[in-house]
This record gives structure tokens, sequence and C-alpha cells, in this order.
């Protein structure tokens, strides 16, 4: 079944990476797969991903192992294959400048600084795609290096506010594929109002050419 959606999750591969803050997006992904009994796990594109439903929506789950960095180059490969535009991606990545275990969308606009987004816009060309952010927090005045913050584990008391933030944009990202469904039997039904109109207006010409005959 061809996807309508693709939702991506941004981390590094890798068990040394598995517990770190800037893979809370294979985090979120992984609490969708499990809710919605979809195993990522195929070698596809770059990516492990994982085929299924979504509240009637086919969709496809994917978890770039390009590393973070490069994360484009999985993202546009994924949607070329499966013929999906940007409309159809929703990615989950961290976000330094949410607080912890917040979540935001954002739908375009830059990359904040976030280089698995910067790479994304790159590949793709286009900064017009659905980004669900999920809150960090900024590190400590006394952390020196950003990126060993970003790649180190949550403390202990930050973890209860990063799980719940995980479940929130869990429950966001599925919302907006059931969006999806939502939109394309409005445009079913819109197809089927202007067919009805077209037929409705070549049956009232048949009457007036019969008319004309007579």
């Amino acid at each position: 079944m061809a996807a309508s959606v693709l939702l991506v999750g941004l981390g590094n591969p890798g068990p040394e990476y598995a517990l770190s803050r800037h893979n809370v997006g294979f985090w979120a992904l992984d609490r969708i797969s499990k809710a919605h009994r979809i195993v990522v796990r195929s070698p596809r594109h770059h990516s492990l991903v994982g085929r299924g439903v979504i509240g009637g929506c086919p969709a496809l789950l994917a978890k770039p192992q390009t590393y973070m960095n490069l994360s484009g180059k999985a993202v546009r490969a994924l949607l070329r294959a499966e013929g999906l535009g940007a409309e159809s991606l929703i990615v989950l990545h961290d976000d330094m400048d949410i607080p912890l275990g917040k979540v935001k969308l954002k739908t375009t606009g830059g990359d904040a600084g976030h280089n698995g987004i910067a790479s994304i816009i790159e590949s793709l060309g286009m900064r017009d795609f659905r980004r669900l952010r999920i809150g960090l927090g900024r590190p400590p005045e006394e952390v020196e290096d950003r990126a060993d913050w970003l790649l180190s584990p949550f403390l202990d008391s930050e973890l209860e506010v990063i799980e719940e933030g995980i479940d929130r944009v869990a429950d966001r990202a599925v919302a907006l594929v059931r969006q999806e469904i939502d939109l394309r039997i409005a445009l079913s039904r819109e197809s089927v109002q202007t067919k009805g109109d077209v037929l409705r207006g070549r049956l009232k010409r048949v009457r007036v050419d019969q008319t004309l005959v007579e």
C-alpha cells in the first residue's frame, strides 16, 4: 500500500547515541511505532522504515541512518520512492530553543541551527514542510560545548518531563496524520460535488437542445 504521509524521526544511529538528547526524534517515532504496531526495521533508502496505517491513513515511518547532519539525503530518497511531495512530510526533532518537554509545530522557515533540518532544507530545496519540535531547553551556563551536551543523556531529574513531551509529540503527530484523511475526504466530496454539477449542467443542456429540436 502506497503511503500518503511520511513520518521521520531525526537522530543518530548506534547504541552510543540511543539515550542522547539529540535522539528524541527517534524516541517519538518509536512511541508512534509501538502504539500503532508498525515495526520500523527494514533497511531502505538510507533509513530503517516501517509501513502501516495510522487513523485510516497509510503511513511510512522512517529513522534515517545517515547520522543527523545528512538526514536530508534519506528524506529526499524516501519522498521520491513513495512519490510524495514535501506537503506529505512530518519531521520529529529536538529543539534547544523550546523549554524541556514542550512541543511546537512549525510549517516553514529556517533550520534554527538544527543540522538535521538544515540538511533536509538543502536536499529538498525548500523550507515548507511540517516539523514537530520537542523542547530540550537551554544547556546550563557552565556547558562549554553544546554539541557534547546534545549527545549526552538526560539527567534523572529531566526524564519524567521529557517522557511526557515524547507522549505529546507522538499524539500531535498522529493528529496531523489523521488530518490527512479528513482532507482527502473533503477533497473527495468536493470532487463528487463538482462532477455532479457538471453532470447536471450537461443534462440541462440536453433538455434545452431537445426543446429546440421540438
